[in-house]
Parts: C-alpha cells; sequence; structure tokens
C-alpha cells in the first residue's frame, strides 16, 4: 500500500504513545482515522489534537480482550466509511513476574490484551479488508518476540504467538492471492507509558535486584525511540510492504544477536543480568 490518501486506518491503543503517533502521521497522510482505546481520556486527547472532521474520523473505546466488542467495532467503522483498508493491533500491556510466582489470572489479563486482542482484530476485520480490494493487517510484536527475557514470560509468550501468527497469515495470503498483506513489528524500547502501568510480582526483585518501581525505571532507561520515530518506520514498512520491521538501534541489535546465536544468547543474558544484581549490591 504505497498511498495512505483516504485509506481508513483503524488503530487500538490510539490514546496515547505509538497508537497516538501513529494516527497523527496517518492523518497528515490523508487518511481517514476509526480510533480506539479503553482509555477514555487518553482517546478523547488524541482526537482532539486531529482536528479532523467526524466523515473522516470516528472513535470507540474498546476493549480489545472483548470479541464480541471488536466485531461490533469492526461493524461500526464500515458502517460509518464504508470499508477499511487497515488495522494496526497496537494495544498492549506489561506484566513483570517469574513463571513461579506469576499469578493465572495476570497472566491471563495480559495473554487477552497482547495476544487475543491481535487475534480478535485480525479476523474481525480481515474479510473487510478483503472487500476493500487493497488491504493490511500491522500487528505489534515486541523484541521480546526475538528472545526469551527473565521475569518477562507473559510477555515473551504474546509476543512470539502475534510473531507466528502474523508470519502464517503472512503466507497464507500470498498463497491465496489476497488484495491483503501483514506485518509483523518489532520494537524495541519505545517512550511510552507502558512500563509505568505495568504488572509486577515481588519475584522481580528476587531475579533483577531491583525494586518494583527502580525495575520500572531501569526499563523506563532503555526507552530511546520516540514513538514518532517508531510511527514513521512502521508506516515505512507498510508502504514497503515488509514481513517484518524492527523499530530501533537496539531492535535490530537484539535480531542480530538471535541470528548469530539462537540459543547461547540466553547465557549471555544471563551473565549480563547477573553482573548488573552485583553491581547494585
Amino acid at each position: 500500500m504505497k498511498n495512505f490518501k483516504d485509506k481508513v486506518a483503524v488503530i487500538t491503543g490510539a490514546g496515547s504513545g505509538i497508537g497516538r503517533a501513529l494516527a497523527m502521521n496517518l492523518a497528515a497522510s490523508g487518511a481517514k482515522l476509526a480510533l480506539s482505546d479503553i482509555n477514555e481520556a487518553g482517546l478523547k486527547e488524541t482526537a482532539n489534537s486531529l482536528n479532523l472532521s467526524e466523515d473522516r474520523l470516528m472513535t470507540k473505546i474498546l476493549d480489545v480482550a472483548d470479541r464480541q466488542a471488536f466485531y461490533a467495532f469492526a461493524d461500526d467503522v464500515v458502517n460509518h466509511f464504508g470499508h477499511a483498508n487497515m488495522i494496526f493491533n497496537n494495544a498492549g500491556v506489561a506484566l513483570g513476574a517469574t513463571v513461579e510466582e506469576m499469578d493465572y489470572d495476570d497472566f491471563e489479563w495480559l495473554m487477552n490484551i497482547n495476544f487475543w486482542g491481535v487475534v480478535y482484530g485480525t479476523k474481525a476485520f480481515l474479510p473487510y479488508l478483503k472487500q476493500a480490494g487493497e488491504g493490511h493487517i500491522i500487528n505489534i510484536s515486541s523484541i521480546f518476540g526475538l528472545v526469551g527475557i527473565p521475569t518477562q514470560s507473559a510477555y515473551n509468550a504474546a509476543k512470539f504467538a502475534v510473531r507466528g501468527f502474523t508470519e502464517s497469515l503472512r503466507i497464507e495470503l500470498e498463497l491465496e492471492g489476497s488484495p491483503v498483506s501483514c506485518t509483523s513489528i518489532h520494537p524495541g524500547g519505545i517512550k511510552t507509558n507502558i512500563a509505568k502501568a505495568a504488572r509486577m510480582s515481588d519475584g522481580v526483585e528476587r531475579i533483577t535486584g531491583a525494586s518494583k518501581e527502580q525495575a520500572i525505571q531501569d526499563f523506563e532507561k532503555m526507552f530511546r525511540t520516540t514513538p514518532e520515530e517508531a510511527a514513521s518506520t512502521i508506516l515505512k514498512g507498510v508502504r514497503g510492504n515488509k514481513r517484518r520491521v524492527l523499530i530501533g538501534s537496539d531492535a535490530i541489535a537484539v535480531d542480530t544477536m538471535q541470528r548469530l546465536l539462537p540459543t547461547s544468547y540466553q547465557r549471555l543474558i544471563a551473565m549480563g543480568q547477573k553482573y548488573m544484581n552485583k553491581s547494585k549490591g
């Protein structure tokens, strides 16, 4: 999809971060926008910043973990605009916990949003994208969809799943000669509020040597890429019909490490964490 003018783009998690930056970039490119978020205040702020007329913008408070609500949202979008061309499955949450101490409710909470939300968005909109005659599905995975990280097993599980789901779908669409394509997005550290909103278990301190509050601060120190830079890279990938998009120098480094050391990278991460724990002590 080379041109976004008058294309209908659907974005989840549009109330902040990458979602908001995507909305602003696409609006400037002449796209029509269907924005959703569970955060009503954030969604309203994004919508107000765009200054678009009703025929070019619609918003919906949406819990992406609610399958029926997502399908209803897809129907609403097509009823409003007549068609849909792009779905950016961007909404996500974070959880820091060891496998042993992780609560099942927290695990299911994350998977319902980060994985099932992507599945629901993909399946709800795919028929409409095909009907439009030109479409693209953009699913946000992570660098944690490339390598395993201690205390991030749930997040890893969801983001690895998003990657596999999207790559499989891409092949299926190509084999059937579909007018729809898809891309798996792997951001590194992006300057958003996801860490502040993360759920954390006590096991994080035992593994990382840092309190919950310090662990969040340590994660945020690694956030180097702005949402605006991320959005620009994502849309460049859509225009180029890329299979996978890496965002940030840290994502490129992690991808390279995994390719060169597909299993032994785990030892390097463990050694690095032990060194950091000693330096804190």
